[in-house]
């Protein structure tokens, strides 16, 4: 026998320790018999590997081209970045990006209510309907009491819009106080008249309302004469169809209307009159 030589021992006990029933394994891990390897596995061109690779080969250029333009605007030369540290910075900024477009989009559109005018406390009182304001009641004059000073203005207030001048409204005026002291009086001979608004009553015969006058003569109806208003338009339409009245006295114009039997008792009434209807024509 041959003594072992040292050398050798040292590469038998280097060499990996192998089953003694893999023989296909010793042989292709050793000396010339070692067995050939597969052919590499050809894979399609439109195979999913092949454009993922096509993809990040272009993905590169683009990638270093953009880094060389970056390199030569610059005085002193940089250090190149390893290329996957340069594709590990692009893809994290396409995610930031796409993470700030789903929000964008996840988020809902905030809506900004429209302001509504509302209206000053100013505005709303002068937008408030305003109360009728009652008119004036005259202030009574010539010894005249409130009820008979109102239905003067009445009288008053008639002749001017029928455009009659002053020396009419003096004898309507005085008429008035002769025939009823100036009160809408009703008829004790006519029940009816009681019915309508009144401040009295009389017995002379069927007469009615502030000038006496007798629905039974065609002055009107009962309803009719029981109006002021009705009665003085129908005293001054009258007193405007006698010839030359604006030249007769007072006394005579009221007569002139009124037919009546005592036809000097309106002369007593011509100065008071007289005052009213100024009072009430200022």
């Amino acid at each position: 026998m041959h003594p072992v030589d040292p050398a050798a021992q040292k590469l038998t006990d280097a060499l990996p320790t192998t089953r003694s029933g893999d023989a296909a394994s010793t042989e292709r891990t050793i000396g010339r018999h070692r067995a050939p390897e597969p052919p590499p596995r050809r894979t399609r061109l439109g195979s999913t590997p092949v454009r993922v690779a096509l993809a990040t080969g272009v993905t590169c250029c683009l990638g270093l081209g953009a880094f060389a333009a970056a390199r030569g605007t610059e005085d002193a030369p940089q250090p190149v970045r390893p290329m996957a540290d340069a594709l590990a910075d692009r893809a994290s900024i396409a995610d930031e990006r796409a993470s700030r477009s789903l929000d964008r989009d996840a988020a809902p559109a905030r809506v900004i209510p429209t302001p509504t005018a509302s209206p000053t406390p100013t505005a709303a009182r002068k937008a408030a309907p305003k109360k009728p304001v009652k008119p004036r009641r005259p202030r009574p004059v010539a010894g005249l009491d409130q009820v008979q000073m109102d239905n003067a203005k009445i009288i008053v207030d008639v002749g001017r819009e029928l455009k009659m001048p002053r020396r009419a409204l003096v004898v309507a005026l005085a008429t008035a106080m002769q025939e009823s002291n100036l009160y809408n009086l009703a008829s004790d001979v006519l029940p009816e008249s009681t019915q309508y608004p009144h401040q009295g009553s009389g017995a002379d015969h069927d007469s009615v309302g502030l000038f006496q006058q007798r629905p039974s003569s065609g002055w009107g109806t009962v309803a009719e004469l029981m109006r002021p208003s009705y009665a003085a338009r129908a005293f001054y339409t009258a007193l405007a169809e006698i010839p030359g009245w604006e030249d007769m006295s007072v006394t005579a114009a009221a007569q002139a209307v009124q037919i009546s039997a005592f036809p000097d008792a309106y002369a007593q009434h011509e100065e008071r009159a007289s005052t009213v209807a100024a009072a009430l024509t200022v």
